[in-house]
């Protein structure tokens, strides 16, 4: 599977990245590794995320969130957020 994720970190701005394996990706995020931007930022908290079938899909959703302004980043972040909370357990 294919992952689109935004993450907040810990100074507030938001990353968009592809993975193939969103646990290994966060792990390297939180050690520092994980991309250029987010090496100064961690620690890191997942907000979103999204499942691609292939490459190609995520790859272009992902340049498709980049370019989104911030606050549409938070609406899906919240949107996505929302949905979870109704799968939670009570």
């Amino acid at each position: 599977m294919n992952y689109i994720y935004i993450i907040e970190c810990k100074d507030g701005t938001l990353y968009t990245g592809w993975t193939v394996n969103i646990e290994k990706r966060l792990a390297k995020h939180n050690l520092g590794i994980g991309a250029k931007y987010t090496k100064a930022r961690f620690p890191v908290i997942l907000r979103y995320l999204e499942e691609h079938a292939s490459k190609q899909d995520a790859m272009k959703r992902e340049w498709e969130i980049k370019k989104y302004k911030r606050t549409k980043k938070l609406e899906l972040c919240n949107s996505w957020s929302q949905h979870r909370s109704k799968k939670a357990p009570v």
